[in-house]
């Protein structure tokens, strides 16, 4: 992936400690938010969401046929990093992830921009170990997760190393792909359908909800791809052998890879390695948001 020397966001908030390079402990997972109620901006932003995804702005306000990240909220830990001033990282990796952060800002303010509405940038966490977040204790053995509470992206960049020897999945344009789907998940919260999901948990089956976080995810899946065909259009970003980094990154994680066959499909809360590859392998090719409307899909 062609990163260097391209624009770094001034949206990363290094919590590090100041120092670079992988810290402990790894894995997969996310962080839940309560319900919340539809307020006047809710409205507004389902017609947006409306707009981009052809979908019925009622059907927005309505369950969507979707869900929300997997995973709970965790329990409080007394070993949370304090929260420091703002700075931005000075290492390779917190340099590229700044790069690519940026690169998504670029593509998804062109992207509202086109539909009349205006993006909100995403501020995006670097930690070690365990930091606050409005969502609970963010900790490493969750992996990269979106709260949607305090709009932020929170990667302990230890989970790089997790993706490259544990689950197979080498190369920069994977760990572009992860970040990428966490912003996925900030313009599902822009245009209301996160807030909307979450308040569907506890009133309808846990099956039901399991299929609709699926959906969700899948749809960021999308979402990352459609960042993708845009950063390759504008910037000429690829290289021989992302979009197979990419891909197989996105098989890893599915929930009957890293289940291996335990679990079964009505549990499942992010997709199979085949849905999820399908979905961002349909963002990339066409670039429309339009094209990731998991909602009223009826084959995943």
């Amino acid at each position: 992936m062609k990163w260097e020397g391209q624009r770094e966001s001034d949206n990363v908030e290094d919590r590090r400690d100041g120092g670079g390079g992988f810290g402990g402990g790894g894995g997969g997972g996310g962080l839940r938010v309560g319900g919340r109620g539809v307020g006047l901006g809710t409205v507004a932003i389902a017609l947006v969401a409306g707009w981009i995804f052809g979908i019925n702005p009622l059907t927005v306000l309505g369950i969507l046929g979707a869900g929300g990240d997997g995973g709970g909220m965790p329990e409080p830990t007394p070993q949370v990093q304090q929260q420091g001033p703002a700075k931005p990282p000075a290492d390779p990796m917190g340099r590229f992830v700044a790069t690519v952060l940026a690169d998504t800002e670029d593509v998804w303010r062109a992207q509202f921009q086109a539909q009349g509405a205006q993006y909100q940038d995403p501020k995006l966490v670097l930690f070690r170990g365990a930091t606050p977040t409005a969502c609970g204790t963010g900790q490493t053995a969750m992996g990269p997760f979106y709260c949607p509470g305090d709009q932020k992206v929170y990667i302990d960049l230890a989970f790089y190393q997790t993706l490259r020897d544990k689950l197979g999945a080498p190369g920069d344009f994977a760990q572009a792909y992860v970040i990428a789907h966490e912003v996925g998940h900030h313009v599902q919260n822009l245009l209301g359908i996160t807030a909307k999901l979450d308040a569907q948990r506890g009133r309808i089956p846990e099956a039901r909800m399991n299929a609709l976080s699926v959906r969700l995810e899948l749809q960021a899946d999308c979402l990352a791809g459609v960042w993708a065909h845009h950063a390759q259009r504008s910037r000429q970003i690829l290289e021989q052998g992302d979009i197979e980094e990419a891909l197989n990154a996105a098989a890893q994680i599915g929930d009957d890879k890293l289940t291996g066959g335990t679990v079964r499909p009505e549990n499942f809360t992010h997709g199979t390695s085949a849905q999820r590859v399908t979905w961002f392998k349909r963002g990339i090719a066409s670039g429309r948001m339009a094209d990731c409307n998991t909602f009223e899909a009826r084959a995943l």
